[in-house]
Parts: structure tokens; C-alpha cells; sequence
């Protein structure tokens, strides 16, 4: 990037030059947004939002089932029981999300209590084959130092002291074995992004709500021309900066096709929706305080895990399960139906073809849940709570997820399920594709990208850097 002395405008407007504009009032901008704020306090920096209000899509705390990731109990992390790598790379994630919010805190910026709760992660699995699957993978899993603590049992005594709910009723022969980690948390995401966008704007700079970003374009002087429009007034405005982070969900692509990007060529977005049955009865909440997955349906997408999670919303407790896949042609849950098509060009045809005559299976599954009906959905959740009750649960819908398809050699195309970082060569221009687990790992991945685009500040930066995302001080703090 030019490193050049940068001014300080306030209001995000105008022809001013500014150092950074963040698009997207979620999680990823908002904690780009402090990080950036607190290391390079002289710059100055704007965030765009085309909502009212933060945190209003997939961060908000009822669009997400508000799992801190961290592969204690999510068994699409590790489909085979005997290789934990990926759930232990989540977990070292999270651990150092743990951390940076943890050294805010100690700065006085956040207040862990509004949105982190305490909260176990508990596993479940039914029949032999799926109990002897869950066996491995609590033995592998024990070898590895973030899971140390990690609990299994095959005692139905056990299971309902840890979930009361998931026993109660059940047959007397249906054989079930569990798994149990006591430092699982939820998160209420959108408590977290307004906390941190306050730690953005206190540093005295622009965050502006109801602005769309319509366009990027990059001058001969290597400055980006930021277009949008102001929903308030409708007046469109520009403003142009050295740096632009694209964090707007499902239309990060859009941008970034726009941009020029020649690193997102035969890039796709698949969308994909869900919904969640929700209780908020204060009886049945308070037998519930744990995070609860078990196996996903046979072709199911790897986040569509079902799972029975404790909420903590606004000082209130929830149960929600779920989640029940959707499909829209939006690539934002306030989007327009014409979202996916306007991500559609000639170099990404073939990929996003390929992923679709290559996927049956989630077709199939996609069409099954599409054409479910309300007893079948019910019976879901029956499976893990037997004596769940009809009145007590209402269907609501979650937030829409843009899953990335990428061009591939061989196959033509794939579909991810990830959450992946695109930087431009230049390092002035980045965007964030894809989805879970990356709320939860937001950190680590704001992190890679201040090293891949501010190469030149890594000195500058180091001892500040170390202090806000600390490397773990010992092999079994990525627990705590």
C-alpha cells in the first residue's frame, strides 16, 4: 500500500481522502474497525452500513445460533473421527477471539457480560454406528490440548444431568452416548459489533448507517473511488481512500466483481436460508443450559448440523433448534430476489454449473426441506427433546447465507463452506466470502489480513498487535 501521512476527515463525504473505508455494518467491519482504530489512531477511517442499524443480517443474535465456534461439539469440523486438525485449528480461532476481546476489556472498550454467556457444549448421537463414531472421535480428541477437558458418556444418567431435555420421555432401549465441554460459550454477535463499532466511533470515526455502496473503482493514482448512496436523502455521494475492506455478506461478491478484482474471476455464490424453532417459555428454557449438535442429514450442508442451543439475548433467555434449510435467490435476508443473478457472469457459469450437477445429494436435501411440512419439521426436533410440546415452539426465520463456489481445474467448480479472505495483489483492497464458522473467528481472520495488506506497518505495529491478539501463553489456555 502507499504509505503515505493521512488526513483525518469525520464525515465520510466529499473528495477527501481517507485511509480506510469498511463496507458492511457487521461483525468482520466492526472488528476490523477497532482494531484498525487502535492501532493507527491517526487515520482516518468510515464505515458504511445499507441498513438502519449494525449488526442487522447474519450478525444480528436471532439470524445466527450464536455458537462460539470452537470445535467442541461440532461434528461437521471433523468428519472423520480420526483426524482432529480442523477442529483444533477452530479452536485455537476462537481462543485468540477469546483473547482480543479480553484485552479490550482490560483497555475498558468492552464488557464481556453483554455478549459473551457461559454456556457447555454438549454432543449427541443415536444408534451404534454413530455412538462408535463419536467414541473415536472423543479419543482423538482428548490427545489434543484444547481438549483436555473434554467429558464422554454412554450413562443416560449422565446425559440428562447435562441436558435433562434430551432424556425425558425417551425409549428405555434407544441406545445414545454424549460428549461435554464445560468452557463452551454463546455469543450474542450483535451485542459484540456495537460494542466494538463504539470503540471505532470513539476514536473519532465515521460510522454512517443507510448508506448503499454501488461501486468501486481504483484510480491511475491507486486510490479507490468509492461510490453509494445516501437512503435517507437519496443523494448519492463518492469518497475515495487508500484501503477498502468489502465485509458486506452476501453482496460482498457483487463489490468485489465490480471493483475488478481479478481474484475472485469464476467466483459464484450459492444462497442458502434457514429457519429455527423457538421457545421462549421460562419453563422449558430453564432445563436447558447447553449448546446441543448431533449428525447432519445425509446430504445435508455441513452447517446445517441440527443442534438445540440456550440463548442469551438482551438479559433473556431462549431455546432455538434447528436450523431448517431455505433457499431464496437473496443474498441478504433484506436483499432483492434479483440478488443472485446480478453475481452472474460469463467466467463463473461453468463452476457454478459443475457444483450443481455435482451436488444431488444437496439438492435432494434442499428440496426435502422445502417441501417438509410442519409435523415433519416438529418431529425433528422431537428427536432430540421427545416431549417437546407444539405450543410452546414458533417457526421464525434466520439470516441468509451466501456459500462460495469456486472455479476448480478439475472439477470445474466446488462449493465451500468455509469462510475465505480475498486480498487484492496490491493489498489495498479486501473482501470476506463465504460463512461459518467466521463470526466466531473474526479475529484471527482481521488479523491475516492487516499482514497481507499493511506489510510495511508490521513494526510498527508488532508490540500493539501482540497486546490485542496475544499468541496463547501456554498449550492449555486456548480453553480458557
Amino acid at each position: 500500500m502507499n504509505d503515505t501521512t493521512p488526513t483525518r476527515p469525520r464525515t465520510g463525504s466529499g473528495d477527501d481522502i481517507l485511509d480506510a473505508v469498511l463496507i458492511g455494518g457487521g461483525i468482520m467491519s466492526a472488528t476490523l474497525g477497532a482494531l484498525l482504530s487502535t492501532l493507527a489512531p491517526d487515520w482516518s477511517i468510515a464505515l458504511f452500513e445499507r441498513l438502519g442499524e449494525p449488526a442487522a443480517e447474519s450478525s444480528h443474535p436471532w439470524n445466527n445460533a450464536g455458537t462460539g465456534h470452537s470445535g467442541m461439539c461440532e461434528l461437521n469440523y471433523m468428519p472423520d473421527a480420526g483426524d482432529g486438525t480442523k477442529a483444533a485449528g477452530i479452536a485455537d480461532q476462537f481462543a485468540l477471539s477469546r483473547r482480543f476481546w479480553s484485552a479490550l476489556a482490560h483497555r475498558g472498550e468492552l464488557e464481556p457480560d453483554t455478549f459473551l454467556t457461559p454456556t457447555p457444549h454438549v454432543t449427541v448421537v443415536f444408534g451404534e454406528r454413530d455412538i462408535a463414531y463419536l467414541r473415536r472421535r472423543y479419543a482423538t480428541l482428548r490427545e489434543l490440548p484444547a481438549f483436555a477437558e473434554l467429558e464422554y458418556t454412554e450413562d443416560r444418567a449422565v446425559i440428562a444431568d447435562w441436558a435433562p431435555l434430551l432424556v425425558r420421555g425417551r425409549a428405555d432401549g434407544e441406545a445414545m452416548a454424549a460428549t461435554r465441554h464445560t468452557a463452551g460459550t454463546d455469543v450474542d454477535f450483535g451485542a459484540l459489533t456495537r460494542s466494538l463499532l463504539s470503540t471505532m466511533s470513539a476514536a473519532g470515526n465515521a460510522v454512517r448507517m443507510h448508506r448503499e455502496i454501488t461501486g468501486l473503482t481504483r484510480g491511475a493514482d491507486g486510490l479507490w473511488t468509492v461510490r453509494g448512496r445516501d437512503l435517507d436523502s437519496g443523494r448519492r455521494f463518492r469518497v475515495r481512500s487508500r484501503f477498502v475492506f468489502v465485509g458486506a455478506g452476501g453482496y460482498a461478491l457483487r463489490l468485489l466483481q465490480r471493483a475488478g478484482l481479478p481474484e475472485v474471476r469464476g467466483y459464484g455464490v450459492f444462497p442458502l436460508g434457514a429457519q429455527f424453532l423457538r421457545t421462549d417459555n421460562p419453563e422449558v428454557v430453564a432445563e436447558h443450559h447447553a449448546k446441543v449438535y448431533s449428525q447432519a442429514a445425509l446430504g445435508a450442508p455441513p452447517m446445517s448440523v441440527p443442534h438445540l442451543d440456550r440463548r442469551e439475548v438482551d438479559g433473556a433467555g431462549a431455546l432455538l433448534f434447528g436450523p431448517y434449510a431455505t433457499f431464496s435467490t437473496r443474498l441478504l435476508r433484506h436483499g432483492k430476489l434479483t440478488d443472485l443473478f446480478t453475481t452472474l457472469r460469463p467466467h463463473n457459469i461453468v463452476p457454478l454449473v459443475a457444483v450443481g450437477l455435482r451436488n444431488f445429494d444437496l439438492v435432494r436435501y434442499l428440496v426435502t426441506e422445502l417441501l417438509a411440512s410442519p409435523r415433519r419439521k416438529f418431529a425433528q426436533l422431537q428427536r432430540f427433546y421427545p416431549t417437546a410440546d407444539p405450543a410452546d415452539w414458533t417457526l421464525v426465520q434466520a439470516g441468509q447465507r451466501a456459500q462460495l463456489v469456486k472455479p476448480d481445474r478439475e472439477r470445474g467448480g466446488v462449493l465451500e463452506f468455509g469462510t475465505e479472505l480475498v486480498t487484492g495483489a496490491d493489498g489495498t483492497i479486501a473482501g470476506l466470502l463465504g460463512a461459518s464458522p467466521g463470526a466466531s473467528i473474526a479475529p484471527s481472520i482481521m488479523g491475516d489480513l492487516l499482514e497481507r495488506c499493511f506489510p510495511e506497518r508490521r513494526y510498527e505495529w508488532a508490540s500493539l498487535l501482540a497486546a490485542l491478539l496475544p499468541p496463547a501463553r501456554s498449550t492449555t489456555e486456548v480453553t480458557s
